[in-house]
């Protein structure tokens, strides 16, 4: 409870903060008076939330999120495994996707305009590249790193590549897809607003370029805040989904400043010698212990 306490007061801090700075028309170096104020964006933010358009708008850029990323986890997941385990894949699209990977996204606003026939399908395309990147090199990463020896002890048991597939890839390199899923989603976000800017006609973006345009701030801020919270509130489900599906993991407990405990090696005990038949070899429970 201290630390979520914590978290509210900080919270406070930066609001009450950026009231005192704004309000006061503080311009030392930075211009705080060209900033709305803290009560100025609450009203403006009320005023939207009543409204229908604000809704529109928060559901159109959530349905394009969500298509995007979903898209771009299933592509991503499954190419980064076919490039970690094929030569031949490895050959054939390494290179392409390294060529392309570089290239932001939202450069591409350019190719969606030409390559898609309607707005809604070329901001989906921008979104589903961002996210698609950050998950293939995780997704990559995570099953190149796997140990060996789980794969040599399904053939040993006579499974083929499917059952490795299934039961030492995909559940081995599930942490580092996460990983790559938290990123994505994050970048996906960044990218769907620059989209909805420059192409869109609904959605987050979009509201927040024409609140620009008419020198409306409190409404640019209104739409800054709205994606700040959409942003933590996908990124949280993502990770949340992460730690579901990965309840086999060891957990440690981290505590942050905490030091680890000391031993007293004085008082450590020495490794009883194993047990012995009077002929002086092991017995039998002795060697099977030994052996697990």
């Amino acid at each position: 409870m201290k630390r979520y306490a914590l978290r509210v007061v900080s919270l406070a801090a930066a609001l009450g903060l950026w009231q005192a700075l704004t309000s006061l028309n503080v311009d030392l170096w930075l211009r705080f008076s060209q900033f709305p104020t803290v009560t100025d964006v609450a009203r403006t933010f009320a005023a939207r939330v009543s409204g229908p358009d604000y809704w529109t708008d928060l559901t159109d850029s959530l349905t394009r999120i969500l298509a995007g990323f979903l898209l771009a986890a299933v592509l991503g997941v499954a190419t980064g495994v076919l490039v970690a385990r094929s030569r031949l894949a490895e050959d054939l699209l390494g290179p392409v996707l390294e060529v392309i990977r570089p290239i932001p996204a939202i450069a591409l606003v350019p190719v969606a305009i030409l390559l898609f026939p309607s707005n809604e399908q070329g901001i989906v395309f921008i979104t589903c590249t961002a996210a698609f990147f950050p998950v293939l090199v995780s997704t990559r990463h995570a099953v190149r790193a796997l140990t060996p020896v789980w794969e040599e002890a399904v053939r040993t048991m006579g499974g083929g590549r499917w059952r490795i597939l299934g039961s030492v890839v995909l559940p081995g390199a599930l942490p580092g897809v996460f990983g790559g899923l938290s990123v994505g989603i994050g970048v996906s976000w960044i990218c769907v607003i620059s989209a909805e800017m420059i192409s869109g006609q609904y959605g987050v973006g979009y509201r927040t370029w024409q609140d620009y345009t008419v020198v409306d701030y409190p409404g640019v801020f209104v739409g800054m805040v709205t994606i700040g919270v959409l942003g933590w509130l996908t990124s949280t489900a993502v990770e949340l989904l992460g730690r579901r599906l990965t309840r086999w993991l060891p957990r440690t407990a981290y505590v942050p400043g905490a030091r680890p405990p000391r031993h007293d090696r004085s008082v450590t005990p020495a490794p009883a010698a194993p047990a012995e038949v009077p002929g002086g070899a092991r017995s039998e429970e002795a060697r099977d212990e030994h052996l697990v």
